[in-house]
């Protein structure tokens, strides 16, 4: 889309207000709305913000940063009034001399993608993500009461969720996502609505476009969505499960068994307790590795559900390797960045898998372990050249401080589940 374009659609739909959207280095959506009639200035000279307020950003002396709308990204958030309507624009962000911003994920995601593709190679990603859906009180205040009790792939009136979950779906549709499938979950009050897989940089905001959906529209039935990885000790942990396609020519390398499929899966393999403090990030992240399938070891499979990595059953262009331990609380754009990286380090390497793992994986002790907690996933990731050779050094310093420090909050407050409720529930 060019400037011309967006003019007309603001036009059309009587737009009155644009809201421009980037993520903090943790994950976290942040955005500065603007007037439409702002936004020929946005796109030629940016928006300035005080990024010493965005934690791991920049410092109090050094604070200044510029967003730019990108325009592919434009949308029209339909939970929003028809009259006087919202839109919105990923961005991207410098510094004032235009130069690139270190910590902006979706420039680093963008920037690989384009290597990856002069090396003859492009991706379709497809994110599965899980959340429960949460009773408010008279307040409108979050409980820890879920929506229904339903299980599996039930059906209303067991499954109360049937008509958020469709509402979702509708909205995607109009913000130019694919909803493929919608059904609920192992929890009481867990769903999950899968979309249609697409190039990295492209499902990375489809995902942050998701995320935002769920929450809005179930604050408008009166219901509180949570993506936190373990709200409910007795309950199934929300997962975000990363589907990979690799192709090469046009041909996808995993429908045709190719040994470079291997080798890529082989590469995230080895560098994923690197990656872990990425994918795992917060202490509630370790409360759901290891249970309710849930994967805890470096392993793969075909069919076996409890591994790390697993090639499902699939057909054509569908075929694919699905990474099953991250969780929702993950950056994506950072993660899908370290994914694809340790996978074309697998090529370039050449090296290959292990033997698939038969039977139950969580609970064989001769499978190398993934970090069993957040302050063992840190110590994988500070020493790791891998992970600084991804993301520049003074990113990864900051993300991981920043972790640190919650590890060290989660310890002084004793270790317990009822902390992360209180410290996260609200947030995630």
């Amino acid at each position: 889309m060019d400037v011309g374009d967006i003019k007309e659609l603001l036009t059309e739909y009587e737009i009155k207000f644009i809201r421009l959207v980037f993520s903090d280095i943790s994950g976290q959506a942040k955005n500065i709305a603007i007037m439409a009639d702002e936004l020929e200035h946005a796109i030629t000279h940016g928006v300035s913000f005080d990024a010493s307020a965005i934690d791991g950003f920049l410092k109090v002396n050094e604070s200044d940063l510029l967003l730019f709308p990108d325009l592919d990204t434009f949308s029209i958030l339909p939970w929003r009034p028809s009259e006087r309507a919202v839109a919105r624009f990923y961005c991207y962000i410098t510094y004032p001399d235009k130069r690139p911003f270190e910590g902006d994920g979706r420039y680093l995601l963008s920037r690989l993608e384009k290597k990856f593709s002069k090396a003859g190679y492009s991706f379709l990603v497809g994110p599965e993500c899980e959340f429960y859906l949460f009773n408010t009180d008279e307040k409108g205040v979050p409980t820890l009461e879920p929506l229904d009790d339903a299980g599996y792939f039930d059906i209303y009136p067991l499954d109360r969720g049937e008509d958020v979950r469709r509402e979702i779906c509708f909205a995607l549709e109009r913000m130019g996502l694919k909803p493929e499938r919608s059904h609920h979950e192992h929890g009481r009050g867990q769903n999950e609505i899968d979309f249609r897989c697409s190039s990295p940089l492209k499902a990375a905001d489809d995902l942050m476009t998701f995320k935002t959906a769920v929450k809005a529209i179930a604050m408008q039935h009166g219901l509180y969505a949570s993506f936190l990885p373990k709200p409910m000790e007795d309950e199934s942990g929300n997962g975000l499960h990363v589907n990979l396609s690799l192709f090469e020519n046009e041909e996808n390398l995993f429908e045709k068994d190719d040994p470079k499929a291997m080798s890529f899966m082989a590469g995230i393999l080895r560098r994923m307790k690197e990656i872990t403090a990425f994918a795992n990030p917060l202490p509630s992240s370790y409360e759901r590795l290891g249970q309710f399938e849930a994967p805890s070891t470096v392993s793969w499979s075909h069919q076996n559900r409890s591994t790390l990595v697993r090639i499902p059953y699939a057909e054509g262009r569908d075929s694919r390797m699905e990474v099953r331990s991250p969780d929702p609380s993950s950056n994506p754009y950072l993660l899908i960045s370290l994914l694809l990286s340790a996978g074309f380090e697998g090529i370039e390497d050449g090296i290959q898998p292990e033997e698939e793992t038969a039977g139950d994986a969580i609970s064989q002790p001769c499978l190398e372990r993934l970090p069993e907690r957040l302050s063992e996933a840190l110590r994988e990731a500070r020493r790791s050249t891998f992970v600084k050779s991804v993301i520049p050094g003074r990113i990864v310093e900051g993300y991981l401080d920043g972790k640190g420090r919650e590890v060290e909050e989660y310890e002084k407050n004793g270790s317990n589940h009822g902390y992360l409720i209180k410290r996260y529930f609200r947030f995630i």
